[in-house]
C-alpha cells in the first residue's frame, strides 16, 4: 500500500504544479498587454505633443513672416512719404518767411497800389482813345478810397484793371458809338484791332478814319480803306472768316531790337 500511496502523492503535486502554472499565464499575459497598452498611450501622448509644437512653430513663422512684409511695407511708404514731406518743409519754410516779412510788405503795398494807379491812368491818358470814359471810371474807382474795402480786395480791384487793360492789346473789338463832340457829335461804328489800329466808319459808309497817336487825331480814309474798315467790322462781329486787312495802323510797330540799349 505504501507504494501506491507515494505514487498518488506524486500524480496529485504534479497536477498542482499544472493548476498552479496554467492560472500564472493569464496573470502575466495581462501584465505584458497593460505594458504595452501604456506605451502605445505614451507615444501617442509624445506624438500629440510633437503635433503641438509643430503647429506652434508653424503659427510663429507665420506670424514672423507677416511682420517682415508689414516692415518692407512700411519702409516702401516712407520712401514715398519724404520727397512730399521735404516739398512740405521747403513750403512752410517759405511761409513763414513771407509772413516774417509780412509787416514790411504791408508797409510799401498802399504806396505800390498808389503808384500802380497812377501809372494806369497815365497810360491811359496816352493811349489810343477807346472805350475812354469806361477806362478812366475804372481808374476812378481805384482812387476811391472806399472803407468797406479790404487791403487784398482794393489790391485784386488794381490787378484786375491792369489785366483788363492788358487784354485789350489782344482782342479784336467792334462797337456802336459817338464821335464829336456838340454840332459835330454823331453815330459811328468803331473798330479795334488790339493797340495797332483803331478805326470808324459812319454806318452809311461815306466816312470813315483811322486814329494817328503820332498826331492825336483822326485821319481820313479813302475808299479801299473804307472797304476794308467794313470788313473787318464784319469780322468783328463773327459775320464772315477772318482774313488779311490792308489798313493804315493807328502807331508804328517797333522791329525786333529797337528800343534796346
Amino acid at each position: 500500500m505504501k507504494p501506491f500511496i507515494h505514487l498518488s502523492l506524486w500524480a496529485g503535486v504534479f497536477w498542482l504544479g499544472l493548476a498552479i502554472s496554467a492560472n500564472a499565464d493569464p496573470i502575466g499575459q495581462q501584465e505584458v498587454q497593460l505594458e504595452q497598452s501604456a506605451n502605445q498611450h505614451s507615444q501617442a501622448e509624445l506624438q500629440i505633443d510633437m503635433d503641438a509644437v509643430d503647429d506652434e512653430s508653424r503659427a510663429m513663422l507665420e506670424e514672423l513672416l507677416e511682420l517682415e512684409r508689414d516692415e518692407r511695407r512700411l519702409a516702401r511708404d516712407n520712401a514715398a512719404l519724404a520727397p512730399r514731406l521735404e516739398r512740405q518743409a521747403e513750403a512752410l519754410a517759405r511761409r513763414e518767411a513771407a509772413l516774417d516779412a509780412l509787416p514790411d510788405t504791408r508797409e510799401v503795398l498802399p504806396a505800390l497800389q498808389e503808384r500802380l494807379v497812377e501809372r494806369l491812368a497815365s497810360w491811359i491818358e496816352s493811349d489810343m482813345p477807346f472805350l475812354h470814359e469806361e477806362r478812366k471810371a475804372r481808374v476812378a474807382s481805384l482812387r476811391d478810397s472806399t472803407p468797406h474795402l479790404t487791403p487784398a480786395e482794393r489790391w485784386e480791384r488794381v490787378v484786375t484793371a491792369w489785366r483788363t487793360e492788358l487784354d485789350y492789346g489782344r482782342e479784336v473789338d467792334a462797337w456802336r458809338g459817338y464821335l464829336g463832340e456838340g454840332a459835330e457829335r454823331r453815330e459811328v461804328d468803331y473798330l479795334r484791332l488790339g493797340r495797332i489800329g483803331f478805326y470808324y466808319l459812319t454806318p452809311d459808309g461815306r466816312d470813315a478814319g483811322v486814329w494817328d497817336a503820332k498826331e492825336g487825331r483822326w485821319a481820313a480814309l479813302d475808299e479801299a480803306q473804307r472797304s476794308e474798315v467794313r470788313n473787318g467790322l464784319r469780322i468783328a462781329r463773327d459775320r464772315r472768316a477772318p482774313e488779311l486787312l490792308t489798313l493804315p495802323v493807328s502807331q508804328p510797330l517797333k522791329r525786333a531790337g529797337e528800343g534796346d540799349a
